[in-house]
Protein backbone atom coordinates (compact mmCIF):
# COMPACT_ATOMS: atom_id res chain seq x y z
CA UNK A 1 0.00 0.00 0.00
CA UNK A 2 3.14 2.44 0.76
CA UNK A 3 6.05 3.17 -1.61
CA UNK A 4 9.15 4.05 -0.61
CA UNK A 5 12.71 4.40 -1.71
CA UNK A 6 16.53 4.42 -0.34
CA UNK A 7 19.27 6.10 -1.88
CA UNK A 8 18.80 5.10 -5.93
CA UNK A 9 17.16 1.78 -5.24
CA UNK A 10 13.15 1.73 -5.41
CA UNK A 11 11.96 0.00 -3.26
CA UNK A 12 8.28 -1.33 -3.23
CA UNK A 13 6.60 -3.01 -0.02
CA UNK A 14 3.21 -3.98 0.82
CA UNK A 15 1.92 -2.94 4.16
CA UNK A 16 2.31 -5.50 6.92
CA UNK A 17 0.30 -6.11 10.09
CA UNK A 18 3.80 -5.62 12.04
CA UNK A 19 5.22 -2.92 13.91
CA UNK A 20 8.15 -2.71 11.90
CA UNK A 21 8.93 -3.17 8.35
CA UNK A 22 12.05 -4.31 7.01
CA UNK A 23 12.67 -3.23 3.06
CA UNK A 24 15.39 -5.78 1.38
CA UNK A 25 17.31 -3.45 -1.11
CA UNK A 26 20.79 -3.33 -3.01
CA UNK A 27 24.56 -3.87 -2.14
CA UNK A 28 23.20 -5.55 0.91
CA UNK A 29 21.66 -2.85 3.20
CA UNK A 30 18.00 -3.48 4.96
CA UNK A 31 15.88 -0.45 5.67
CA UNK A 32 13.40 -0.58 8.97
CA UNK A 33 10.62 1.64 9.01
CA UNK A 34 8.95 2.42 12.43
CA UNK A 35 5.28 3.72 12.22
CA UNK A 36 5.36 4.48 15.60
CA UNK A 37 8.40 6.43 16.63
CA UNK A 38 8.35 8.01 13.00
CA UNK A 39 12.20 6.85 12.24
CA UNK A 40 13.79 4.95 9.48
CA UNK A 41 16.28 2.80 10.15
CA UNK A 42 19.51 1.50 7.54
CA UNK A 43 21.36 -1.40 8.73
CA UNK A 44 24.11 -3.92 6.96
CA UNK A 45 23.76 -7.74 7.13
CA UNK A 46 25.72 -7.81 9.73
CA UNK A 47 23.42 -6.51 12.09
CA UNK A 48 24.78 -2.79 12.40
CA UNK A 49 22.09 0.18 12.13
CA UNK A 50 22.05 3.76 12.23
CA UNK A 51 18.93 5.45 12.92
CA UNK A 52 17.69 8.97 11.01
CA UNK A 53 14.42 10.62 11.47
CA UNK A 54 11.75 11.03 8.73
CA UNK A 55 13.49 14.68 8.39
CA UNK A 56 16.74 13.43 8.03
CA UNK A 57 15.67 10.44 5.50
CA UNK A 58 14.27 12.96 3.54
CA UNK A 59 17.03 15.26 3.02
CA UNK A 60 19.40 12.50 2.27
CA UNK A 61 17.25 10.82 -0.29
CA UNK A 62 16.87 12.00 -4.02
CA UNK A 63 16.04 15.74 -4.18
CA UNK A 64 12.05 16.04 -5.66
CA UNK A 65 11.47 12.48 -4.69
CA UNK A 66 9.41 13.30 -1.93
CA UNK A 67 7.87 16.83 -1.13
CA UNK A 68 8.16 18.79 1.75
CA UNK A 69 5.57 17.60 4.07
CA UNK A 70 6.66 20.13 7.20
CA UNK A 71 4.19 22.94 5.49
CA UNK A 72 1.56 23.00 3.43
CA UNK A 73 1.25 23.07 0.00
CA UNK A 74 -1.68 25.68 -0.31
CA UNK A 75 -3.59 27.47 1.91
CA UNK A 76 -6.95 27.91 1.39
CA UNK A 77 -8.41 31.75 1.02
CA UNK A 78 -10.57 33.26 3.30
CA UNK A 79 -13.74 34.96 2.07
CA UNK A 80 -15.20 38.56 2.55
CA UNK A 81 -18.75 38.45 2.99
CA UNK A 82 -18.94 42.49 4.20
CA UNK A 83 -17.57 45.76 5.61
CA UNK A 84 -17.96 44.89 8.72
CA UNK A 85 -16.23 41.63 8.38
CA UNK A 86 -13.61 43.63 6.76
CA UNK A 87 -12.68 46.05 9.58
CA UNK A 88 -12.62 42.97 12.32
CA UNK A 89 -9.87 41.25 9.98
CA UNK A 90 -7.97 44.42 9.29
CA UNK A 91 -8.01 45.05 13.34
CA UNK A 92 -6.95 41.76 13.71
CA UNK A 93 -4.02 41.90 10.79
CA UNK A 94 -2.86 45.27 13.11
CA UNK A 95 -2.64 43.68 15.79
CA UNK A 96 -0.26 40.95 14.85
CA UNK A 97 1.32 43.61 12.36
CA UNK A 98 1.02 41.18 9.89
CA UNK A 99 -0.27 42.58 6.26
CA UNK A 100 -3.18 41.26 4.79
CA UNK A 101 -3.83 40.52 1.15
CA UNK A 102 -7.38 40.90 -0.39
CA UNK A 103 -7.88 39.13 -4.50
CA UNK A 104 -10.82 41.24 -5.76
CA UNK A 105 -12.54 38.85 -7.95
CA UNK A 106 -15.69 37.55 -9.93
CA UNK A 107 -16.50 33.98 -10.77
CA UNK A 108 -17.87 34.99 -14.21
CA UNK A 109 -13.80 36.22 -14.65
CA UNK A 110 -11.89 33.54 -16.27
CA UNK A 111 -8.32 35.34 -15.25
CA UNK A 112 -9.56 35.66 -11.62
CA UNK A 113 -10.27 31.91 -11.34
CA UNK A 114 -7.22 31.12 -13.00
CA UNK A 115 -5.45 33.28 -10.46
CA UNK A 116 -6.77 31.85 -7.52
CA UNK A 117 -5.52 28.61 -6.80
CA UNK A 118 -1.84 30.33 -7.76
CA UNK A 119 -2.64 32.80 -5.26
CA UNK A 120 -3.11 30.03 -2.75
CA UNK A 121 0.14 28.63 -3.20
CA UNK A 122 1.54 31.79 -2.84
CA UNK A 123 -0.90 31.71 0.61
CA UNK A 124 1.38 28.71 1.56
CA UNK A 125 5.10 30.40 1.08
CA UNK A 126 4.10 33.24 3.44
CA UNK A 127 1.71 31.84 6.00
CA UNK A 128 3.05 33.24 8.99
CA UNK A 129 4.32 36.95 7.44
CA UNK A 130 0.30 37.55 5.67
CA UNK A 131 -3.32 36.44 5.51
CA UNK A 132 -4.73 36.01 1.93
CA UNK A 133 -8.45 36.62 1.69
CA UNK A 134 -10.63 37.48 -1.30
CA UNK A 135 -14.09 38.93 -2.53
CA UNK A 136 -16.39 38.17 -4.92
CA UNK A 137 -17.73 41.01 -5.79
CA UNK A 138 -20.99 40.32 -7.45
CA UNK A 139 -22.00 38.46 -3.80
CA UNK A 140 -20.88 41.47 -1.30
CA UNK A 141 -22.70 44.84 -1.02
CA UNK A 142 -21.71 47.51 -3.22
CA UNK A 143 -19.81 49.96 -0.33
CA UNK A 144 -17.40 47.08 -0.08
CA UNK A 145 -16.23 47.12 -3.39
CA UNK A 146 -16.50 51.10 -3.26
CA UNK A 147 -14.76 51.18 -0.01
CA UNK A 148 -11.67 49.03 -2.22
CA UNK A 149 -12.21 51.44 -4.71
CA UNK A 150 -12.14 48.29 -7.57
CA UNK A 151 -12.77 49.46 -11.38
CA UNK A 152 -11.00 46.36 -12.72
CA UNK A 153 -10.74 42.28 -12.14
CA UNK A 154 -8.70 40.73 -10.43
CA UNK A 155 -6.98 43.25 -8.59
CA UNK A 156 -4.82 41.93 -5.79
CA UNK A 157 -4.68 44.72 -2.70
CA UNK A 158 -2.09 44.74 0.29
CA UNK A 159 -3.74 46.23 3.25
CA UNK A 160 -1.24 47.21 6.38
CA UNK A 161 -2.32 49.41 9.77
CA UNK A 162 -5.93 49.34 8.10
CA UNK A 163 -5.47 50.97 4.89
CA UNK A 164 -4.50 49.85 1.60
CA UNK A 165 -0.93 50.45 0.47
CA UNK A 166 -0.18 48.95 -2.91
CA UNK A 167 -2.20 46.51 -5.35
CA UNK A 168 -2.01 44.65 -8.12
CA UNK A 169 -4.12 44.91 -11.39
CA UNK A 170 -4.14 41.24 -13.02
CA UNK A 171 -5.18 41.75 -16.28
CA UNK A 172 -2.16 39.65 -17.42
CA UNK A 173 -0.40 36.03 -17.29
CA UNK A 174 -0.79 34.70 -14.13
CA UNK A 175 3.25 34.17 -13.65
CA UNK A 176 3.48 37.92 -14.32
CA UNK A 177 0.87 38.56 -11.43
CA UNK A 178 2.23 36.44 -9.08
CA UNK A 179 5.86 37.85 -9.04
CA UNK A 180 4.76 41.13 -8.89
CA UNK A 181 2.57 39.79 -5.59
CA UNK A 182 5.59 38.53 -4.56
CA UNK A 183 7.37 41.72 -4.75
CA UNK A 184 4.32 43.63 -3.38
CA UNK A 185 4.50 41.02 -0.33
CA UNK A 186 8.48 41.67 0.16
CA UNK A 187 8.30 45.45 0.50
CA UNK A 188 5.60 45.04 3.27
CA UNK A 189 6.80 42.59 5.63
Amino acid sequence: MSVLAATTAQILYSEVHHNQHQIPSNGGRRCFVNRDFGSVLFGRRNGERRRLRRREFRMGTEAGFWPDLSRPAMVEMESIEDSEQLDRILAHAQELSQPVLIDWMATWCRKCIYLKPKLEKLAADYLTKAKFYYVDVNKVPQSLVKRGNISKMPTIQLWKDGEMKAEVIGGHKAWLVIEEVKEMIQKFV
